[in-house]
Parts: structure tokens; C-alpha cells; sequence
């Protein structure tokens, strides 16, 4: 069951009808843990109760977690020394480190384990022909695996730094598995989601119109455009060798729009879907190919991402608080373990691909900091960057930065991307290449397919404007009227068979 389905919109039309027609919140948190585990087990069933044990494992470490003194005043204590008392919390504070560096080394050794074990013990299970056969059915990566753990990872912080622990397992399973954040984000912080939970009233009209204009307009992006997108991207990265330079240059700005689209068409049908149900998802997507510089770009792009590792990585590791090299480092370590984080040894993927991908944005990031210094001390400068010529310059560096990136990200075995990246230019296409591609299965020429691509961009830049510049806003009444025109398109004019979504390998 995907989001682009008529199976999953009858799912979720009979599950918001039954939320919001029986009113005892028990049996609507109910209701949301049951309609989360039939989501996840019509899709990777297998992997359900190992994420049950994740969710009870980082339940359980909660409490502890959460009491900053040993226990109450009791008649022995009270006896104690004000230097045994500090002894005792000090000792106390140590365990509850060790509490919280044990619940975030289990997390990301599952994550390890799961992503690279096949790449750190490549004969694991080879070697023994009874446990070769139950491993494989059994040893897959868990669908949202990733989010799943950061979130694990994110609530054991915020509880030891003070905020409230979850007291009932059935509303911190509910949280786990909320289906439409489940496998694909954005990150949601328990604490964010259950205050929802506890305030919520009932939905008014334009809730329900905004709930299915997401879920439309997201399945435009995903099964209309991202999804034809890929046909082509596909084509030129599965044949580079007969592909020409201009092909070639046009499937990398076609998957990083592909890879846009499909994403945040994803968060768009899951934030849709949350708010039928009365919660609003964090936003994980704002024009990100409208950025100006590397940093704008990652405060736009996976925004739930980027607020998970500048909290949760780059502020424990120092932040820009000591030195501007140790910013400059802290923001490499910081984009290597992103790359880390999206890449895998499972099903044949490389994950050195995904640490250049990592590399270059830090390297991308630590050059804007430097720029700012010199900036600060350069007024000249500080004004090139603010002049029109300054940001369309500041514009195409950062997006072509960006663009490049994703060869490593598509393509993460360096042999295959390091010949792409040799060939973007002076590579002329093999004679039955255009007949192939571009006539008998994409139906456009090369000079149209970058018309399209171009007409994408142009509507991204138009959307913003009217959007962020004019804050112009579509009223209800549009919404409700363009919703089923844009389900129709999309019936009428996706593929036949919708494709993955892309961050489910993730």
C-alpha cells in the first residue's frame, strides 16, 4: 500500500471517518496504532515486531532518563551530609549518562548493522548453509529504519535535557508508528506530537481542504512528474555508456528534480493525511532549488533532517562556539555522518558515493563560513553577494553544487559516477540512443525534455513569489475545486505502475 493508490485512499477515508466518528480518545489512539501497523504490514510485515522492541526499548530507558535526583528526602537521606548528598547526584547525573550513551549506541547500531552489515561482514551467514537460509527472509532493512531511529535517538535527548517522559506505552507506540510519518518523515518529536494529541478539536472545514490539497497536490509531484521523471533518469543511468554528454547532463538535473518531487510530494500526501486526523506534520520542504547558498539550501531541504543534526550533532559537538576551525570540522563530521546516514551496503548499494555526496556539501558549507568572515571584513565583498549579478551567481554555484551532488547520490559506485562525471562533456550519444529514448519511450527530444525542465524551475521560482513575496494564498473554495482535477490528471497521465518511493531505501 503506497500513498499514490485508490487501495490507500480507501484506507484512509475509512480510517478518518471511524477517528473522528467515535469520540473516546482511547479508541481513536486505538484506532491510529491498529490503521499504523495495517499500513506497515501490508508493505514490510516481517519488520514489525523488531521496530515494536525498538519502541519499547527506548520507552523503557524514558523514566530513568527523566528523574535528575536520586530519590525522594527519606528519613536516611535526610541524615546525609550536604557532601554526600552532592556525591550521591553526582553519581546519580553519571548514570543517567550512561543510561542515555547506551540508548544512543543501541540506536545507531541498529542503524549500523542493518545499512552496512552486509558491507563490514560480507560472508556473514555464507559459510553456514543452516543459517545462510533463515537470515536471508528475515535479515532486511526495516522500511523507515532511519527515522525511525532518529526519532528514538531525538526523544531520549530531549528527555534527558528535561522535557517530560511518555508514562503510557500505548500513546508512545501510537507516536512510533503514526502512519503517515512512519516510514518517510518528516521527524517528528514525541513531545510536539502528543501536545497535538491532547489539545486536539474538531477538524473545521478548512483543515479538510488543506488535509486533501496536500494529498493532491503531492500526488501531482510524486505520480505525475517524479514519476515520469525517473523513466528518463532511469534509462540514461542504466545505459551511460551509450549516452551522450547533453544526456547525461539533463538525467542529473532530472533526478534532482525527481528527487525533490517524489520526496516532497511524499511529505505533502503524509501532512495532508495527518491533518485529516487532526495533527500538523512539521514542514520538511521550502523551495530548496530557490537557495542562494549551500546553508539557505539545508535549512529548505529536509528541513526536519537538518534540524535533527544541527541539534542533536552539531550544537553537542561545539558548534560555532570554538574557533572558526572547529566549525569548519564540526561541519564536515557533521554532512560525512548525513552521507552516512542516507547510504547503504544493502542490495548492492555503495556507501561511498553517499560519503562524497556528504563531503561535498560540507565542504559547500564550510566555504560559506569563511565567506561570511571575509564578508565581515570585506564590505566590498558583503555588497557583491547582495547585488543582483552577485545572486545569480551566489544562485547557480549553490544549485550547481547541489546538482552535481546527486551524481554521487544516484549513482554511489564511484567507478559508475566518477564516468559520468568525466563524460558530462565531450561525450557524444550511441546512433540508436535518441531513437530509443527519447522517441519510442519518453515521446520528447532532448530540446524539449530541457524546455520541461526549465518550465519546472520557472514554476518553483513562481510559486515562491506568490507565496513568500505577494503571501498570496489559495482560498478553500479553489482547493476543493482543484483537488479531483488533480487526482484525474494524475490517473490519467502517471505511469501505470507508480515507482518506490526514493527515500524508502533510506
Amino acid at each position: 500500500m503506497t500513498f499514490v493508490s485508490i487501495l490507500y485512499g480507501l484506507f484512509l477515508l475509512s480510517t478518518v471517518i471511524l477517528y473522528w466518528g467515535i469520540p473516546n480518545r482511547r479508541f481513536r489512539l486505538g484506532l491510529i496504532l491498529t490503521a499504523s501497523v495495517i499500513f506497515y504490514g501490508s508493505i514490510q510485515l516481517q519488520s514489525l515486531p523488531f521496530l515494536l522492541l525498538m519502541a519499547w526499548g527506548t520507552f523503557a530507558l524514558g523514566k530513568p532518563l527523566s528523574e535528575t535526583t536520586p530519590t525522594q528526602p527519606t528519613d536516611q537521606t535526610k541524615t546525609l551530609s550536604n557532601e554526600a548528598w552532592r556525591q550521591l547526584e553526582l553519581r546519580w547525573q553519571q548514570r543517567r549518562r550512561w543510561l542515555l550513551t547506551a540508548g544512543i549506541a543501541l540506536n545507531v547500531l541498529i542503524l549500523v548493522g542493518f545499512k552496512y552489515a552486509p558491507f563490514l561482514f560480507p560472508t556473514l551467514g555464507q559459510e553456514s548453509p543452516v543459517l545462510a537460509p533463515w537470515l536471508d527472509p528475515y535479515f532486511v532493512m526495516p522500511l523507515g529504519i532511519s527515522f525511525f531511529g532518529f526519532e528514538c535517538i531525538a526523544y531520549l535527548i530531549d528527555v534527558f535535557r528535561g522535557a517530560p517522559p511518555s508514562h503510557n506505552f500505548f500513546e508512545f507506540s501510537a507516536y512510533k508508528f503514526y502512519f503517515p510519518k512512519l516510514i518517510s518523515g518528516p521527524i517528528t518529536r514525541f513531545h510536539q506530537w502528543f501536545e497535538q494529541w491532547q489539545l486536539q478539536h474538531p477538524l473545521k472545514i478548512e483543515q479538510v481542504t488543506d488535509g486533501l490539497w496536500l494529498i493532491a497536490s503531492g500526488a501531482i509531484k510524486k505520480g505525475l512528474l517524479a514519476d515520469n521523471l525517473a523513466i528518463f533518469v532511469n534509462l540514461c543511468f542504466e545505459n551511460t555508456q551509450r549516452a551522450g554528454s547533453i544526456d547525461l547532463q539533463l538525467a542529473v538535473i532530472g533526478y534532482g528534480l525527481q528527487l525533490y518531487l517524489d520526496f516532497s510530494g511524499y511529505v505533502d500526501m503524509a501532512r495532508g493525511s495527518a491533518l485529516l486526523l487532526g495533527w500538523t506534520l512539521p514542514e520538511n520542504f521550502n523551495f530548496p532549488y530557490i537557495s542562494t547558498s549551500i546553508a539557505d539550501f539545508w535549512r529548505r531541504w529536509h528541513i526536519t533532517l537538518g534540524s535533527w543534526l544541527r541539534n542533536y550533532l552539531y550544537f553537542p559537538l561545539g558548534g560555532s562556539r570554538r574557533g572558526l576551525l572547529r566549525t569548519c570540522i564540526n561541519l564536515m563530521i557533521v554532512m560525512l555522518l548525513a552521507g552516512l546516514w542516507h547510504g547503504s551496503a544493502t542490495a548492492g548499494m555503495n556507501p561511498a558515493g553517499f560519503l562524497v555526496w556528504g563531503a561535498i556539501h560540507g565542504a559547500g558549507l564550510v566555504i560559506h563560513r569563511l565567506n561570511d568572515v571575509l564578508s565581515q571584513r570585506w564590505q566590498g565583498l558583503a555588497a557583491l553577494w547582495r547585488s543582483f549579478p552577485g545572486v545569480m551567481l551566489a544562485w547557480l554555484l549553490t544549485q550547481g553544487m547541489v546538482f552535481f551532488s546527486w551524481i554521487f547520490f544516484r549513482l554511489p559506485d564511484l567507478q559508475v559516477s566518477g564516468w559520468v562525471v568525466r563524460h558530462l562533456w565531450g561525450q557524444s550519444r550511441d546512433a540508436q540512443f535518441l531513437d530509443l529514448v527519447y522517441l519510442e519511450t519518453v515521446g520528447w527530444m532532448p530540446e524539449q525534455l530541457a524546455i520541461a525542465f526549465l518550465g519546472i524551475f520557472a514554476a518553483m521560482f513562481l510559486a515562491h513569489f506568490f507565496c513568500h513575496t505577494l503571501k498570496v494564498q489559495l482560498n478553500w473554495h479553489v482547493k476543493i475545486a482543484l483537488v479531483p482535477i488533480c487526482w484525474y490528471a494524475v490517473l490519467l497521465f502517471a505511469p501505470e505502475d507508480s515507482l518506490p518511493y526514493i527515500y524508502f531505501d533510506f
